[in-house]
């Protein structure tokens, strides 16, 4: 009687699982990541006047550098704001933060004001090139943020910067 129960309880579980086999599927979703904005070939693109984009065109001029303790904006400097106000006016609805930063040397009270100059002279500059003042926005990191570690003049010269975040 109990191998006769077991047949009775198999026999309708193996077919109940043998209806969900599976099922051709005519078309498959797409990869994982995939965009809209993918050409032909796969490789996605930028959508215009997105930071993708921003930072595709500034080709690194998002960021300038300053010497120590400085926050004047020299021709190299003037040449990437350049570029950057020439994308911002393209954009109007485009809006922008400026980003202040010191090397580790200093006082954290010290450092974020300097940071702060920073911003604020890289924001002059972009105003002095017609984008409208209220569409930029400034704040200081001081040392907070390093992109280089370590004590080095080559350290120290990378992380004393301004850089430039389209937003919105």
């Amino acid at each position: 009687m109990p191998r006769l129960l077991t047949l009775a309880l198999v026999i309708p579980i193996s077919l109940s699982m043998a209806a969900c086999g599976k099922k051709k599927i005519d078309q498959l979703p797409p990869p994982p990541g995939g965009t809209a904005a993918e050409t032909t070939t796969g490789a996605p693109s930028t959508i215009p006047g997105s930071q993708a984009d921003f930072l595709q065109q500034m080709a690194g001029k998002d960021v300038i550098y300053f010497d120590t303790d400085r926050y004047n904006i020299d021709s190299a400097d003037a040449e990437a704001l350049q570029r950057q106000a020439q994308w911002l006016l393209r954009y109007p609805g485009k809006r922008a933060t400026i980003e202040g930063h010191c090397d580790e040397r200093g006082t954290r009270e010290y450092n974020l004001a300097l940071g702060e100059r920073r911003a604020n002279a890289a924001k002059n500059y972009l105003v002095s090139l017609g984008v409208d003042p209220s569409r930029l926005s400034v704040v200081s990191y001081g040392k907070e943020r390093p992109v280089a570690l370590g004590s080095t003049e080559s350290a120290w010269a990378q992380n004393r910067r301004a850089v430039t975040i389209t937003i919105e």
